[in-house]
């Protein structure tokens, strides 16, 4: 019996470092999140390793793009309140994707509506997992998706409109949104040390040839509108205030996989 909960004890350590190897190189030579910074309309919050963003709307309205990972959401309703604002002055939140580092805030904000990619959304409410997903949080997100979107579906609220990119690879629904110039791409991409776009690392992603493919099709989708991205934004390293320029040389870095 010792030498069984021996053996136990011991694997269980394994699964723990293998989980803290992951992490360590998933966030490796990444910019860092710059909790509080504005970005015209934006507010970046921060969440330990993840960020999501506080969208202005109409007067003591806001929109969130992804809700972080306490799901008490307190990095949240601490930069609410530095506004004056409470919870209910959150109308929306906005899904990049349905793992639950970057979803299990929403909760805490029972008045908002919630949307995400429809392929995403049995992810985002607990009814599917992914790996990693399962063994980093439970199976039971807490979150009801309130809002299946559509790839390339625009969404109004307040007269700030909100444009949805489907970008699969990091998972099957991801998305990137466009709104008051911020491009959030939340896992699909992340910006290194060196202030460059880099695609989401291979060991968290589904399928990370397509994900690159998919970001290398954004740049194109996102050409004609080049002025309008005026920052980039990812859920897990800090912002780029370079326009579309770091989107336009990832993908002449990264051609297109034909399929």
């Amino acid at each position: 019996m010792k030498r069984l909960l021996r053996w136990v004890g011991l694997a269980a350590l394994l699964v723990v470092l293998c989980l803290a190897a992951i992490v360590f190189a998933s966030f490796r030579g990444l910019s860092g999140i710059e909790d509080g910074r504005k970005l015209e309309g934006v507010e970046v919050v921060r969440d330990g390793i993840v960020a999501c963003y506080l969208v202005d709307l109409g007067p003591g309205e806001v929109a969130l793009v992804d809700a972080c990972n306490d799901a008490s959401a307190r990095a949240i309703r601490a930069a609410l309140a530095r506004r004056g604002l409470g919870a209910g002055a959150v109308k929306a939140v906005f899904l990049t994707h349905g793992d639950a580092d970057h979803i299990r805030g929403a909760r805490a904000f029972p008045g908002a509506q919630v949307l995400a990619l429809e392929p995403d959304v049995a992810l985002a409410e607990g009814r599917e997992i992914r790996m990693l997903t399962w063994l980093l949080s439970p199976k039971d997100t807490g979150v009801r998706v309130t809002r299946a979107l559509a790839d390339g579906e625009a969404v109004e609220l307040s007269g700030v409109t909100f444009r949805a990119y489907a970008v699969p690879g990091h998972t099957k629904g991801s998305v990137v949104f466009l709104a008051r110039g911020v491009l959030f791409m939340g896992d699909s991409a992340e910006v290194t040390s060196k202030a460059t776009l880099a695609p989401a690392k291979r060991l968290t992603s589904a399928d990370p040839a397509r994900n690159r493919d998919s970001l290398s099709k954004l740049a194109a989708r996102l050409a004609p509108a080049a002025a309008e991205v005026r920052f980039i934004a990812p859920a897990h390293s800090g912002v780029l205030a370079k326009g579309y320029a770091p989107l336009a040389d990832f993908a002449r870095a990264f051609q297109p996989v034909r399929r």
